[in-house]
């Protein structure tokens, strides 16, 4: 899959998990790190230095919280908010580059989501 992103990306000097980072915050703008490394199943180790490229390359802000200094907050910057834009047609490309109906999509993202369900829930123990 990442190598149908790539020139799609690269068009947008994007690397993959920077496109999916500014999915989820095209969806919802101003989220904490913390809430950010959840919905994208990445911890703060790995999902901080990322943030900090990409708010050097203008696309993003991140604020501490007034309220708790240990909380940082990401923005969209206005870079950001308008790359949403040349960006759309980047779903649609995928969809017909698979040449299966979307329903079928639509369907394997379910079977992928429940089985990540799975791998991720707590294993019952052993019985010996």
């Amino acid at each position: 899959m990442t190598k149908l992103y790539k020139p799609l990306l690269d068009a947008l000097a994007l690397t993959y998990p920077q496109y999916l980072v500014m999915l989820v915050l095209w969806e919802r703008d101003a989220l904490s790190v913390s809430s950010l490394g959840e919905r994208l199943s990445l911890d703060s180790g790995t999902l901080t230095p990322l943030l900090k490229r990409m708010e050097t390359a203008g696309l993003l802000v991140r604020q501490r919280s007034s309220e708790d200094e240990r909380r940082v907050h990401v923005c969209l910057s206005p870079a950001g908010k308008r790359l949403q834009a040349q960006a759309a047609h980047i779903p649609g490309c995928l969809v017909a580059q698979s040449g299966l109906p979307l329903k079928d999509l639509a369907a394997l993202n379910q079977h992928i989501k429940r089985l990540r369900t799975a791998i991720h829930a707590p294993m019952p123990p052993v019985a010996t």
